[in-house]
């Protein structure tokens, strides 16, 4: 398992991202993939969860109403789209498998980490 994630960068309060996170080897599919992210000092913590077929998402409270995850099986991939950034979005945000089964927010629940993406919103 090889997560990818891509899309981070410098965006101003109000704006918008809209992260990736792929699979060369397409084992995404069956399993709940989540994003979370960790900002300098501060300890890893949960942003979003898609359960394998779409049907459950989960989202902390700070992001409701202004972050989507979403997810292509076809596709292998996994999106969270970033609307109305605040400066205290800022952080590292990285992709994660979970264990089989597994649908919540711990990190323990996650066994796959990919190599994670900068976000940096500035007021």
């Amino acid at each position: 398992v090889q997560l990818q994630a891509s899309g981070g960068g410098l965006v101003q309060a109000g704006g918008s991202l809209r992260l990736s996170c792929a699979d060369s080897e397409r084992s995404l599919t069956t399993y709940t993939m989540a994003w979370f992210r960790q900002a300098p000092g501060k300890e890893r913590e949960f942003v979003a969860a898609i359960a394998s077929g779409g049907g459950n998402i989960y989202y902390t409270d700070s992001v409701k109403g202004r972050f989507t995850i979403s997810r292509d099986n076809a596709k292998n991939a996994v999106y969270l789209q970033m609307n109305s950034l605040k400066p205290e979005d800022t952080a590292v945000y990285y992709c994660a498998r979970a264990r089989t089964y597994y649908f919540g927010w711990s990190v323990g629940g996650y066994d796959y980490w990919g190599q994670g993406t900068q976000v940096t919103v500035s007021s």
